[in-house]
């Protein structure tokens, strides 16, 4: 049996391991905050079971609004949502702020939202265009601030979105609750749909509640899901993270040792 010398052995991994790709640097400080984000970023932009659970949540959407279609009140018929994470989507951003150690941060939002990068989430450009094209008008209410509001409009408007204009995109001014700018459209709309990915999206029963409070308001809410309350996946942030923090602003390290506190184990 021949002798592999150590040349060899070296030429024989490098040939093996060549196609792996180069590894990305990331920050020591890493817990599960940062780690976390980046692993619900990886689902978000390559899970097939993350585009399915999408186009499930607007293929029921379409099926609900066929269903109104057959039962106009005679008022303007409208949708409302969310966008980020329902109708663009922003793991870009997560990615970026997890490979350095860091949580959200909002001046590096600000940089990534001024690009107009955000691509579409799965099925949404379709189900607002087919809204639409049945004459039902689209709302944007979010959270966004008003110094967003024109790289906003041009991301959508890159999409070709429906009624990507200043008439029907609602951001946050004084308060991040979107009631009074739901109940503004529904002043003048048959609101038949209300899409979003967080709780808040959809009704005031779930702003700034606690998480006991928020699971016994989804509880009595049941019947809305899938009827007039259309859920999208984020397991990256929303107010069932800050829910567990008591809506404080504790850094990465904070949040990290009161998941540990809170997460059960089998022993």
């Amino acid at each position: 049996m021949k002798k592999i010398t150590f040349a060899l052995l070296v030429t024989i991994i490098s040939c093996t391991t060549s196609h792996l790709p180069s590894p990305v640097q990331v920050s020591q400080s890493s817990n599960l905050i940062t780690d976390g984000k980046l692993y619900t970023a990886v689902f978000q932009q390559r899970a097939a079971e993350y585009r399915a659970l999408c186009f499930q949540a607007f293929n029921i959407a379409r099926l609900r609004l066929d269903e109104a279609l057959q039962n106009k009140t005679g008022r303007p018929m409208a949708v409302i949502t969310d966008i980020d994470e329902t109708i663009l989507d922003n793991s870009p951003y997560a990615v970026h702020q997890a490979l350095q150690g860091k949580d959200y941060d909002q001046s590096v939002w600000n940089n990534w939202s001024d690009l107009s990068k955000a691509d579409t989430v799965p099925g949404s450009a379709t189900f607002l265009k087919y809204a639409a094209s049945h004459g039902v008008e689209v709302y944007y209410i979010t959270n966004r601030g008003e110094n967003e509001k024109m790289n906003t409009l041009l991301n959508l408007q890159k999409f070709n979105l429906p009624d990507a204009d200043s008439l029907h995109i609602f951001l946050k001014q004084t308060t991040s609750s979107k009631e009074s700018r739901r109940q503004m459209v529904m002043d003048n709309h048959d609101v038949v749909l209300l899409l979003g990915d967080n709780l808040g999206d959809f009704s005031s029963l779930f702003d700034k509640k606690t998480e006991d409070i928020r699971l016994q308001n989804a509880n009595t809410s049941y019947v809305e899901f899938g009827k007039r309350f259309i859920v999208l996946p984020n397991p990256g942030y929303g107010d069932w993270e800050s829910s567990m923090f008591s809506y404080n602003y504790y850094t990465p390290a904070q949040k990290d040792s009161v998941i540990r506190k809170l997460l059960k184990n089998f022993r």
